[in-house]
């Protein structure tokens, strides 16, 4: 039997990248694994290789989030990870950018961050125990040039995690975030010829949550910056 300390996990905002190899590393260490998208056609491969089960849920939407939660506490029991993958790109100039755009760029990257952590912090709270995770980017902590959407989202997600983390350490659950500061290789992404390890490994990511994950009370973690050894700080 697994030692990993956690049996049930949902990955909000799932798709491939980070969230495939997630639900692969979380599987082999014997966590039934539920997967979350507004689309969740695209899941079912991903499913019939960890036996993973997906939801449609939209992050963004209160009484979706809550239904999504009410769904897989029936199907497997509430969650004890809770890992927020969610976010939405948006480029353009501050003058040019549509308001619409950046207001759902600001309820998928950030509030549908608080509405999954409300969620879990409900279930987790009275039982002492469970881990919400949130996926931070490189805007997290800096705000590029055409970027003030994207940046705004992630700005806020990394503030929720640190108030989050402050607020239920002390009751048991772990709160971390973590900082992609680079480009995730896929198979329409490759490293450069002749420029090895240019973008992060999704599998070396997941590796990272799963440490943390493992990582004892007296010594958590409340916050991962993760980049190729090639990025320039």
């Amino acid at each position: 039997m697994s030692d990993f300390p956690f049996r049930t996990a949902l990955i909000v905002g799932a798709g491939a990248g980070i969230s495939a190899s997630l639900s692969r590393a979380l599987a082999a260490l014997g966590v039934q694994v539920a997967l979350a998208a507004r689309n969740n056609d695209k899941l079912a491969g991903l499913c019939a290789e960890t036996g993973a089960v997906a939801f449609s849920a939209d992050a963004s939407d209160a009484r979706s989030v809550a239904a999504l939660f009410d769904a897989v506490e029936a199907r497997f029991g509430a969650p004890d990870v809770v890992i927020y993958n969610a976010g939405a790109r948006l480029r353009g100039g501050i003058a040019e950018l549509d308001p619409a755009m950046v207001e759902k760029a600001l309820a998928i990257g950030a509030f549908g961050g608080f509405l999954v952590a409300q969620q879990a912090a409900r279930r987790m709270v009275p039982r002492g125990h469970g881990a919400i995770l949130f996926t931070g980017a490189t805007a997290s902590v800096k705000g590029f040039a055409l970027s003030g959407g994207f940046a705004m989202s992630k700005f806020a997600l990394r503030g929720l995690a640190q108030s989050a983390a402050r607020e239920l350490g002390p009751k048991g659950v772990h709160v971390a975030h973590f900082v992609i500061d680079g480009g995730v290789r896929s198979a329409g992404r490759p490293d450069p010829v002749g420029k090895p390890d240019s973008f992060l490994d999704p599998d070396a990511i997941a590796q990272s949550y799963i440490d943390v994950l493992r990582q004892q009370r007296s010594a958590w973690s409340f916050e991962v910056e993760l980049r190729p050894w090639v990025e320039t700080f």
